[in-house]
């Protein structure tokens, strides 16, 4: 698949999982420098959303919306994986009064090296959308094929819908 930024391709380092393929193993590390793995996940279904730089207006606009949304899926991980710092990451969230959604930090690249959305040029990660089931299989994705684009929301809540 192909994906752009500012309408010009760029290359991920690996191939994206499917859906159906089981999520590979990850560490990525939460508000509290705690490491949190794929195993952390299973036992509830996860939405992933993935996105290059959480100081940025899309970036921001994909994770206030999905923060707004948790309430209606009380047994849903949900978290926001991008490889700014966890101080970057902090300092949004207190300017942006987002406090429900977990946003990890994926600066030693394992998530983005482990699911192929690296992009080495840059050093951040393709806008993505993940819900996996409670085993951590991949039951939708989305990959942006422009990375200035946002998802489809409407289509990730759905799915979400048909799991509850």
């Amino acid at each position: 698949m192909k994906v752009t930024f500012k309408g010009k391709e760029v290359k991920l380092i690996g191939i994206p999982p499917e859906v159906g393929d089981s999520m590979p193993n990850f560490t990525v590390l939460n508000k509290d420098k705690h490491k949190v793995t794929k195993d952390n996940l299973l036992g509830k279904v996860s939405l992933i959303s993935v996105v290059p730089d959480i100081n940025t207006p899309v970036c921001s606009i994909q994770t206030k919306t999905f923060n707004q949304t948790m309430d209606q899926f009380p047994n849903v991980n949900f978290l926001t994986i991008s490889t700014n710092t966890i101080q970057d990451q902090q300092n949004w969230c207190a300017a942006e009064d987002v406090k429900n959604m977990q946003l990890m930090s994926d600066k030693n690249l394992s998530f983005g090296k482990a699911t192929g959305l690296l992009i080495p040029e840059s050093g951040i990660l393709a806008r993505s959308v993940w819900v996996l089931d409670p085993n951590g299989k991949i039951l939708y994705r989305e990959l942006v094929d422009e990375i200035t684009h946002e998802p489809n929301y409407d289509a990730v809540l759905n799915e979400l819908k048909q799991l509850h």
